[in-house]
């Protein structure tokens, strides 16, 4: 994999290239951005900048002013290799609060084809209905120790209004759930994206999360996407490495309040 030739592309069909993420969502390219503004209960912030030093405080300014004004909160989802290079401090001191810093990790779907079947006792189930969400939110819960209703709204509201491009599964002990973990797809780009992979604690090291990258990724390559990207934490990225996933950049979301 030519990684900077990978991230060329990722940033122009991913980043400045993005669509909304739901017929009641909008994308907008002005003065060196490009903003999301969600629907009801959806994501809003910049997903890409191409900024330089003297209209970075300015640009900064304009999306601070333009997300107020809607009433909304925001974030600007910084990448390592944007510019400005002090971009983050800039933000920063224009209010913003950085979250925790994920790695931006691509892999071939080729190459995950392979083995990755999931260890006795557990089947990959799919999920299309309120039933599989409610199984899928339990497991999310169980793995991460946090609400999932977020989860639950995003995934029904994905199901209801664009079921072809999202793939939501869970991984079932019998009928307990244990693993959970959803793949979004773009049209008309080679990247489909990895989110939400999670896993119970006594499940962990079985390779049950491998068992779910490999069945997306064959569902991906059967879709024409040679590519998986994912925001990596600091307890996956060595996983997704051991399984042939490259680090292109990092990914820190900041975030504004009105």
């Amino acid at each position: 994999m030519d990684h900077a030739s990978v991230l060329a592309l990722y940033d122009r069909d991913m980043r400045e290239g993005a669509r909304p993420e739901s017929p009641d969502a909008r994308v907008e390219r002005t003065a060196g951005v490009v903003r999301h503004i969600g629907g009801e209960g959806g994501w809003n912030g910049v997903l890409w900048s191409g900024l330089d030093p003297t209209g970075a405080d300015a640009a900064i300014a304009a999306q601070i002013g333009f997300f107020t004004g809607l009433g909304r909160a925001f974030e600007w989802k910084l990448h390592g290799h944007d510019h400005p290079a002090d971009l983050g401090r800039r933000l920063t001191e224009a209010g913003f609060t950085a979250e925790s810093e994920e790695t931006l990790m691509v892999g071939e779907t080729a190459g995950q084809l392979t083995g990755g079947e999931p260890p006795e006792g557990v089947r990959i189930v799919p999920v299309t209905d309120r039933a599989g969400v409610d199984l899928m939110v339990e497991a999310n819960e169980r793995a991460f120790g946090r609400d999932g209703a977020w989860l639950r709204d995003l995934v029904l509201a994905r199901l209801a209004t664009d079921p072809d491009g999202i793939v939501a599964v869970v991984a079932l002990a019998g009928d307990v759930p244990v693993s959970s973990a959803r793949m979004e797809m773009i049209p008309g780009t080679g990247f489909a994206g990895l989110w939400g992979g999670g896993t119970v604690e006594e499940w962990r090291g079985r390779g049950v999360y491998r068992a779910l990258i490999a069945h997306r990724a064959r569902i991906a390559a059967e879709r024409g996407y040679r590519y998986l990207q994912v925001d990596a934490s600091d307890q996956s990225r060595p996983i997704l490495e051991r399984l042939g996933f490259a680090a292109l950049s990092t990914t820190t979301p900041y975030t504004y309040v009105p």
